[in-house]
């Protein structure tokens, strides 16, 4: 599944993104090219704007990342996958891709080359990641969501 959101969701964008979602954000105020990019990509447009023409669009009420998480549970009935979690760059949206330490080595603080052992990369924009406490944190946020739903 794969979605475009709009400029005032761009938080709940990261954390489709975290959950492995392909999840554009789209920042501008040209609602007739929102359209052409979820026609063309074949993208799910979510909003908080009730009206964008005649497409098919999950409205979010909440001002709330993890209510309007909640919303796209219940409206579209979103599966999480715990697998595809941290599959994808939170701030462009590529897919990540695994690296050896060796060549994140100088790129990455000193006590996470010490303490970290797998790291990924985004071929598009640079960004690294390894497993730190916020796939925990992560985690535990995604079940307290689905533990009030």
């Amino acid at each position: 599944m794969k979605f475009i959101l709009t400029s005032e969701l761009g938080r709940l964008a990261k954390w489709l993104r975290i959950l492995g979602f392909d999840a554009e954000y789209y920042n501008s105020a040209n609602i007739g090219t929102l359209i052409i990019r979820a026609l063309r990509d074949n993208r799910m447009i979510i909003a908080r704007r009730k009206q964008i023409g005649s497409l098919k669009v999950v409205i979010v009420e909440s001002n709330k990342v993890k209510e309007q998480m909640k919303e796209l549970i219940k409206k579209i009935d979103l599966k999480v996958n715990e697998s595809s979690m941290f599959t994808r760059c939170v701030i462009c949206n590529e897919l990540i891709k695994p690296v050896s330490k060796e060549e994140v080595k100088g790129k990455i603080p000193a006590y996470v080359s010490e303490t970290q052992q797998n790291f990924y990369l985004c071929g598009n924009c640079g960004r690294i990641y390894w497993q730190g406490s916020h796939w925990g944190n992560a985690r535990r946020y995604i079940e307290e969501i689905a533990q009030r739903i």
